[in-house]
């Protein structure tokens, strides 16, 4: 570890740039410093563009030549390649680098917030609750009986329905919209173009035409929820969606109405999943799943990317494909099938010889 002590802190220069020494950097990843401890750097950049007042980080060998090409400020380096030839003017040793970033970043980078206080465009019903230090931006409209947590910032043209239930720090960005019925947790953040809470697909067909179900569940997001631009989440019909505690969801996503999500998920781009599906704690949906109706994926599953789901995956398998699959068994489907062109080649060449 380094014994080149100091308080972890962050200083602004003249020009009000936030900077760190090696020192802090080491102190705040709990890694080993070598080199100078004096070096100061104000930004993180990647290492094939890493300068002297940037720190930079080193994970695999597949980036290591390109050290030799850099003098970075400071090197977050594994133990593996903490050898590796290169000019950085610091280096801290450290067992996951990338991880290491986490408290590094928020001392460098901190992100812009406007004043508390009610833009005088906003519109407030009656019955609104607004807690302490609460931010409303220009055009946002909150309905009758609306609740708001203390410290939440709610961005221009935000719409939130009546009655709706937002939490303490959240972060709703431009052109949400929370219909009636929707419960937000604490430290939620909603990206813009989100929309909670709108009414699932749900049809039943009769007397010549699809008749509406009406849609009369909720939909709850619990605490430390993130949702990513442009995603879209029904409430239930008559019973709730519910996207459990810490789960990340990325931009363009759809779930559909009564899906009940665990806690601990990560829910990637484009990501589609129909009405009444539960997905356990800890899965992962890589990008451009579709999920049917009415099925159940397991505790820490894990689905490959633009994987069909049909039916249930139990708790802590793999799956990928078309339809989905235990991941193994999908991989030994696409090698037979990438095999049949050249069988087919064969074939047709031992049927010509023939005539």
């Amino acid at each position: 570890m380094s014994g080149a002590g100091s308080d972890i802190g962050t200083t602004d220069s003249g020009e009000g740039v936030r900077t760190l020494t090696a020192a802090d950097i080491a102190t705040a990843s709990g890694g080993e410093l070598r080199g100078d401890p004096t070096v100061r750097v104000g930004a993180v950049a990647p290492l094939h563009r890493a300068g002297g007042t940037d720190v930079t980080f080193l994970a695999t060998s597949r980036y290591a030549p390109l050290l030799a090409e850099r003098s970075p400020g400071v090197l977050l380096v594994t133990p593996a390649l903490a050898m590796t030839p290169g000019t950085p003017r610091s280096v801290v040793v450290v067992d996951k680098p990338l991880e290491a970033l986490l408290g590094i970043l928020p001392r460098l980078y901190h992100a812009p917030r406007g004043p508390s206080g009610i833009h005088t465009t906003a519109r407030l019903g009656r019955g609104v609750s607004l807690g302490r230090d609460v931010a409303i931006g220009p055009y946002v409209v909150l309905d009758d009986g609306v609740t708001v947590g203390d410290g939440t910032r709610i961005d221009a043209h935000v719409v939130v329905g009546a009655g709706v239930s937002i939490g303490a720090s959240c972060h709703l960005f431009p052109s949400v919209t929370l219909y009636s019925g929707s419960q937000l947790g604490s430290r939620v953040i909603a990206h813009a173009g989100v929309r909670i809470g709108g009414d699932g697909y749900g049809y039943v067909f009769g007397n010549g035409a699809h008749q509406k179900i009406p849609h009369v569940g909720r939909c709850i997001i619990n605490d430390d929820v993130e949702i990513g631009a442009n995603t879209t989440i029904d409430r239930g019909s008559i019973d709730d969606t519910v996207v459990g505690a810490g789960t990340k969801i990325d931009n363009l996503v759809q779930i559909g109405h009564n899906v009940r999500i665990g806690t601990l998920c990560l829910i990637m781009s484009q990501v589609g999943i129909s009405g009444s599906t539960r997905v356990g704690d800890g899965c992962i949906l890589a990008g451009q799943v579709g999920v049917g109706g009415h099925v159940e994926i397991g505790d820490g599953a894990r689905i490959g990317g633009q994987a069909g789901v049909f039916g249930d995956v139990p708790a802590g398998e793999t799956w990928s494909g078309y339809p989905a699959r235990p991941h193994r068994e999908s991989l030994r489907a696409s090698a037979a099938l990438f095999k049949l062109a050249g069988m087919m080649k064969r074939l047709e060449r031992l049927l010509a010889e023939r005539e």
